[in-house]
């Protein structure tokens, strides 16, 4: 007879909150890079850390995908609403990393060159595939940060009202430390 699952096992964990750092972090500096002028000695070195921490990510993300399809995880706490919602959220936040990371790709290799990643090794480019792309793929690179942004907030509010209003053990799932 196997257990129930209790609470996200510690590489879930771990992943769960780098990637929120990531993503806040990630967040943060994009809205500061864009208003970086020419002559700022930040102006090329910017945007290669985004990109790079950005790929980083985005292997992150798929190796969680993974890991979640191949690992137990505990059951979501709440009413049948509740459920729902928290995976329609859950959902739309992987949608929009997906579409970050493509977009963002989009956005740096229309001129044709890939994208260096710290200097370890270069993402090739797939060049210019539709017209106006870096401007198309950097209106939807910013909307979607801003989407995903909001409802990392949503996520965190959501975790609170469980852990302070509910007394369930949502966020305790996501810490390690059940009652």
């Amino acid at each position: 007879m196997a257990y129930p699952v209790t609470h996200y096992n510690l590489v879930a964990r771990s992943i769960h909150w780098v990637s929120a750092l990531v993503v806040i972090g990630m967040f943060s500096v994009g809205l500061w890079m864009v208003d970086l002028s020419y002559y700022s000695q930040w102006y090329q070195t910017a945007p290669h850390w985004h990109k790079s921490v950005g790929l980083l990510l985005a292997g992150l993300t798929l190796f969680r995908f993974v890991w979640k399809l191949v690992t137990a995880s505990p059951d979501v706490e709440g009413g049948t609403l509740v459920r729902m919602a928290a995976k329609a959220v859950h959902l739309v936040m992987y949608v929009l990393l997906a579409g970050l990371f493509i977009s963002g790709y989009l956005i740096s290799t229309e001129d044709g060159r890939g994208i260096e990643v710290f200097n370890w090794f270069t993402l090739p480019s797939a060049g210019e595939l539709f017209a106006h792309q870096a401007d198309i793929a950097g209106d939807f690179h910013f909307y979607a940060a801003w989407i995903l942004i909001i409802l990392a907030a949503v996520h965190v509010l959501a975790a609170l009202k469980h852990h302070f209003i509910d007394k369930d053990n949502t966020l305790r799932k996501m810490t390690g430390v059940i009652k």
